[in-house]
């Protein structure tokens, strides 16, 4: 492939493929670019998403903004390479039946998400592109490959439990992050008696005084992947029948 059709790529797909582009003359380079991702990644766990930006890395290295983009094009190339490094390899082989390989998947994507939570602030501008990404979901595709389902439902159905852990992760980063040690116990204490007294009896019997991170309990992650993995159940029936 010639170097102009490599422009139309995505940003950061041919670097994350370890293609790089002719070296220009000058210095031989102070950084790989594989450093400068490392960098990208500690600086995101240090003070977030927000803190990922081309100036903030340079600094981090210890060089010029200006001086970085003799490795990266674009802060777009620097985002991509960061969460291709921040999701990394998935756990395989899985093993056991497509459901319990596919819980296993799930589990590994929420925590990946807990270990890198800016993970869930990098936008997502199409499907995955990345050696990384492309393994997460080649090892999906591989658990559900003796369920009976054709690729494209199975291709459907990586996305449904993809956005669980995404949606999971960050609510719970959310939970984390609003709440004190003290507050669900000083919520209970406030809420309880007026949800009994004005009319919220169920509301009052269902919460049992559980508020913040610690109402958010094993059983009420695995729920929305439980009604998941049903209907997926239900369609490999359907489609076996």
């Amino acid at each position: 492939m010639n170097e102009d059709r490599m422009e139309l790529l995505p940003p950061g797909t041919a670097l994350a493929w370890g293609h790089t582009a002719t070296p220009r003359r000058g210095p031989k380079p102070a950084y790989s670019v594989e450093q400068i991702v490392e960098a990208a990644v500690a600086q995101a766990d240090a003070e977030g998403f927000e803190a990922l930006s081309m100036p903030a890395i340079a600094k981090r290295l210890g060089i010029t903004a200006n001086a970085l983009y003799r490795y990266l094009r674009s802060k777009e190339e620097l985002l991509v390479l960061a969460a291709e490094a921040g999701w990394g390899l998935p756990p395989e082989p899985l093993t056991g039946d497509w459901r319990t390989a596919v819980t296993t998947w799930a589990h590994a994507l929420l925590e990946r998400c807990r270990l890198h939570p800016w993970l869930l602030e990098v936008p997502v501008r199409g499907g995955p592109t990345t050696p990384n990404l492309l393994r997460w979901l080649e090892v999906f595709l591989e658990a559900m490959a003796d369920s009976g389902l054709s690729d494209r439902d199975a291709l459907g159905c990586a996305t449904l439990v993809d956005g669980w852990a995404r949606s999971t992760a960050a609510l719970l980063r959310d939970i984390r992050a609003s709440a004190s040690d003290e507050q669900p116990a000083a919520l209970n204490e406030f809420l309880q008696p007026r949800l009994r007294e004005r009319g919220y009896p169920r509301v009052a019997a269902v919460l049992g005084g559980d508020y913040g991170e610690d109402g958010m309990q094993d059983t009420d992650v695995e729920f929305g992947l439980d009604r998941i993995l049903d209907g997926i159940e239900a369609l490999v029936a359907q489609r076996r029948a």
